[in-house]
C-alpha cells in the first residue's frame, strides 16, 4: 500500500473539520482524499472548503472507492459500530472518533471484524497527546513522585444551564458525559496503569433546570491493588478562573497542573498544527513538581512538553501501518472496548450504590 496513505472522512462536522481534517493535513504520512456530505449548504460546504478532495453524498460511494485506504468515521456514536463494520469489511483501515460505540458489545465485535478482515482498527482517544498529559508522563517515567497513591483527573466546567443548542449531546438517551469525557479520562488512566480492579461510579446530573434526565456530570473512583486510587471526574457546575487538571501525588512527591491543553481552544479559534504557537503553553499556565529534598518540601513550576500534538496520533498510525503490526497503534482497539466496560461499570456502580469488581 502506497503512502501516504488516501484518507476517507464520513462527516463533516465539528469532529472532522477541527479535530481530524487539520492533523491529516499536517502529516506527511496521509493525504485527504474524500469527505462523505449528504447534505451540503452554502456556509458549510466541503467541496468549497477542500476542492482537492472527493466529495461523496453517500457512505456506500465511498467505500467503493478502490484508491482510499484509510477511513475515519466522525459521526455521531450510534452509527460508529455499523459503518466500522461496512468499512473494514469492504477492506478498509478505520478511525472511530470517540466514543468508541454506546455498549463495549458493539465494540469487543468490531475487534473481531478487524481481525476477521485483516485490517487495523483504532479509536481517536486524542487526549493522551495533550501537552500536559504528556508532561505528566515524563515525571512519572522518571520517578519524580515515587510510589502513586493518589491519581485525580478532572474536567470541570462552569455550565450550569442547559445548552440552547439541540443536537445528539443534548439527547438524554443518546448522551452521557460519561462516554464523552468519561471515555477520554479514564483511556489516559488506563494508558498509564492498566484496567482497575474495582471501579465506584457517581453519576448525574449538577444542573438545577434539568429536567431530561441528560447525565452532565460524573465521578469514578478507579481502585489499583498497591494503594492506588485513581479519580476521574467532570462537572459542569464549577465556578473557577482556574481549573484543576491533574493532581497526582506520591511518597516523593507531587504534580499539580491548572488549565486544560490549548489545543482544542487554539483549533476554534483558526490556529492550526504546524503554526507559530500551536499547542504551546504560556509559562503561568505550567504546572507545579513538589518534592520532598530532606525532609523539606520544595516547588518548581515545570515547563508543559512541547510536540507534534495531536497531529502525533495520526503519525503514529502510519507507523503502525507500514509496519503491518498491530502492537503499534496509536490506541489499541480492545484498550478502547474496556474503556467502553469501564463506563458501563461506572453507571452500573451509580445505579445500584456499589463498588463494583472489573
Amino acid at each position: 500500500m502506497p503512502t501516504p496513505y488516501n484518507t476517507g472522512i464520513i462527516g463533516y462536522g465539528l469532529s472532522a473539520k477541527i479535530f481530524h481534517i487539520p492533523f491529516i493535513n499536517d502529516s506527511a504520512h496521509f493525504t485527504l482524499h474524500s469527505i462523505v456530505q449528504r447534505s451540503p449548504k452554502p456556509d458549510n460546504d466541503a467541496h468549497t472548503d477542500h476542492p482537492t478532495a472527493k466529495i461523496y453524498a453517500s457512505t456506500s460511494d465511498l467505500l467503493l472507492d478502490k484508491d482510499v485506504h484509510v477511513i475515519v468515521i466522525t459521526t455521531a456514536p450510534d452509527s460508529h459500530a455499523s459503518l466500522a463494520t461496512q468499512a473494514m469489511k469492504a477492506g478498509k483501515h478505520v478511525i472511530v472518533e470517540k466514543p468508541f460505540t454506546p455498549t463495549s458489545e458493539e465494540a469487543r465485535t468490531l475487534c473481531d471484524v478487524a481481525r476477521e478482515n485483516g485490517v487495523f482498527l483504532t479509536v481517536y482517544q486524542n487526549r493522551r497527546w495533550d501537552a500536559d498529559f504528556l508532561t505528566l508522563r515524563k515525571v512519572l517515567d522518571e520517578g519524580s513522585l515515587g510510589r502513586v497513591v493518589e491519581f485525580e483527573s478532572h474536567f470541570d466546567r462552569h455550565r450550569p444551564v442547559m445548552p440552547s443548542v439541540q443536537s445528539w449531546k443534548t439527547d438524554p438517551a443518546a448522551y452521557s458525559a460519561v462516554f464523552d469525557l468519561g471515555t477520554h479520562l479514564m483511556d489516559q488512566v488506563v494508558s498509564i496503569y492498566g484496567l482497575p480492579k474495582r471501579i465506584t461510579g457517581f453519576v448525574g446530573t449538577q444542573r438545577r433546570n434539568n429536567t431530561s434526565g441528560l447525565e452532565d456530570s460524573f465521578t469514578a473512583l478507579l481502585h489499583y491493588d498497591g494503594g492506588l486510587t485513581a479519580t476521574c471526574k467532570a462537572g459542569v457546575v464549577s465556578p473557577e478562573t482556574e481549573q484543576l487538571r491533574f493532581w497526582v501525588r506520591g511518597e516523593k512527591g507531587s504534580y499539580k497542573k491548572y488549565h486544560l491543553d490549548p489545543q482544542e481552544g487554539q483549533l476554534k479559534e483558526g490556529l492550526r498544527p504546524g503554526q507559530g504557537g500551536y499547542g504551546i503553553e504560556s509559562e503561568e499556565k505550567y504546572g507545579v513538581l513538589t518534592k520532598v529534598e530532606g525532609g523539606e518540601m520544595v516547588s518548581e513550576k515545570l515547563k508543559t512538553v512541547e510536540g507534534r500534538g495531536y497531529t502525533a496520533f495520526y503519525d503514529q498510525f502510519a507507523k503502525a501501518l507500514d509496519a503491518k503490526d498491530v502492537g503499534l497503534l496509536p490506541v489499541g482497539s480492545r484498550v478502547a472496548a474496556d474503556v467502553i466496560r469501564l463506563c458501563e461499570l461506572m453507571r452500573a456502580s451509580s445505579k445500584e450504590g456499589r463498588t463494583l469488581d472489573v
